[in-house]
């Protein structure tokens, strides 16, 4: 088997094990959301929302440490350097510890402040809120030192037994409270759950580095080797926040220039298509340490990691693309009736087209973070703002909500077409792998733009089908003949299980 075959059984494996590592939870938490609901009562429910969304912001604080360690790991493993590897957990979980107990601290002194004014929390529940925030400020250590063990497991792709520990653990985040309520009605109590959840994952990960790292570095540590990581993980943050920023603008130039009406006419559409991102976040969580890993000695390995990574993505998530645009009317009024679906069906159809190349986005995205040029991702995020901030003001100004749905969608184009560039032009062996996914794109896009026209259903879904079958045949044709192969061989051997 050559090399990138190889690579491509790690890097199939990976995103098959990650997105049952998010997807089981998902769809567990769905079905438990009602019960926990009525148990926590509205208002609690409230501050069991904030929790997560708290939980959530811990991983902004370790300064991208956490992923910059997958890369930075994952280099020194693909040129032999395991010794410094080890060096560079070592110091980096020493850095993350570090930083975390400041946090830890300023978040714990300022919870009340934080319940009692940036909140508004109902006098009756302040207490049991401050109680309740101050259990979970204090895990933030736990929570930061999961990133960075994630960080070391993906560079040394042990995504199976990762999310064999992430599936239990993440399902435990909704049947513990569960459980706890039925026998304790405190909030309190519930975020103590959430804590033990998340000790226990740092526990297992711990245990499944350790046969990777023994001792987990902490005896080579060497902390000159951490200011890199910081560096490097600044950008990371960076783009991150000023991503996230961009992301959720136009919710609030709604807000603003039109009504609240129009502000939930537009953001229940945006939540349903960003849920499409479970695919590229799956198959970009094994991207980064694979290209990271070969980029420097085995740029042929890397450049085709790269090139079934970008059409894995563009493939797997067109069906939901399509689906959301041709069918968003229904879609909507499926779900939350038909006021919504006729408020939102023309956003939805606009956003469903967006969120493809939004997709798609993630695999030279990835590049760049793998060959450490996060800070070339950076200023492109940063001339997007200023280009497409004024310019969703202007569309608001004239189409109303679809209008910002347009400047969305329109981003989305510029940011997947940008980072393919300057992905090709920072590592040259990748231009061949963004020029085979061209035709398969193009294909995708029109067919999207087809999708949005007023056709009757019968046409539609005819169409749909026509547009997957066309862009499964160019995405097979933009596969290197060795890479066929492997995915030829692959299908042959779990037939052949099948029928013995």
């Amino acid at each position: 088997m050559t090399s990138s075959a190889a690579a491509g059984g790690r890097l199939l494996s990976g995103v098959v094990w990650n997105a049952l590592g998010r997807g089981l939870p998902l769809l567990l938490a769905l079905a438990l959301t009602p019960v926990l609901l009525h148990q926590l009562g509205l208002e609690r429910w409230g501050l069991f929302t904030l929790a997560l969304a708290m939980v959530g912001v811990f991983g902004v604080f370790d300064f991208g440490v956490g992923p910059a360690l997958t890369r930075s790991l994952a280099e020194r493993i693909g040129a032999g350097k395991i010794e410094e590897g080890w060096s560079l957990v070592g110091s980096a979980l020493v850095v993350v510890t570090a930083i975390s107990a400041v946090v830890a601290l300023v978040l714990w002194l300022a919870i009340p402040w934080l319940v009692g004014s940036a909140l508004n929390v109902p006098p009756a529940l302040r207490d049991e809120a401050i109680g309740g925030f101050r259990v979970l400020a204090a895990a933030a250590p736990i929570v930061l030192l999961n990133a960075a063990l994630w960080g070391v497991l993906a560079a040394h792709h042990r995504f199976r037994a990762a999310n064999l520990v992430n599936i239990p653990i993440n399902a435990l985040y909704y049947i513990g409270p569960v459980l706890l309520l039925l026998v304790w009605d405190s909030f309190a109590g519930v975020m103590l759950v959430l804590v033990g959840c998340r000790f226990g994952m740092t526990l297992a990960y711990a245990w499944l580095a350790l046969r990777d790292v023994p001792g987990l570095g902490l005896s080579r540590i060497r902390l000159r080797l951490a200011l890199p990581l910081l560096r490097l993980g600044g950008w990371m943050t960076f783009t991150s926040l000023l991503s996230q920023s961009l992301l959720y603008a136009d919710r609030f130039l709604i807000g603003a220039l039109l009504s609240l009406t129009a502000v939930a006419f537009y953001a229940t559409p945006m939540d349903l298509v960003l849920r499409v991102w479970i695919v590229p976040v799956a198959v970009v969580q094994v991207l980064v340490p694979a290209i990271a890993g070969a980029f420097q000695s085995r740029p042929a390995e890397a450049a085709s990691v790269l090139r079934q990574g970008t059409l894995g993505i563009l493939l797997l998530s067109l069906p939901a693309c399509l689906l959301l645009t041709g069918a968003a009317w229904e879609l909507l009024a499926l779900w939350l009736g038909r006021a919504v679906a006729d408020g939102g069906a023309g956003v939805l159809r606009i956003l469903g087209i967006g969120v493809f190349f939004s997709c798609v986005a993630y695999a030279p995205a990835s590049l760049l973070d793998a060959i450490g040029r996060p800070d070339v991702t950076a200023s492109f995020v940063l001339v997007q703002a200023v280009i497409f901030l004024p310019l969703m003001v202007a569309l608001l100004h004239a189409f109303g909500i679809e209008g910002a749905a347009i400047a969305w969608a329109l981003r989305c184009a510029a940011d997947c077409l940008g980072k393919a560039v300057l992905g090709a032009r920072c590592y040259r062996p990748a231009a061949e792998g963004m020029r085979a996914a061209a035709p398969p794109m193009a294909a995708a896009s029109l067919g999207l733009l087809a999708m949005a026209l007023p056709l009757g259903r019968p046409v539609l879904a005819a169409l749909a089908v026509l547009i997957v079958a066309v862009v499964t045949g160019l995405v097979w044709r933009a596969l290197a003949p060795g890479e066929r192969e492997a995915i030829l061989g692959r299908l042959r051997r779990v037939r052949g299980a099948r029928s013995a």
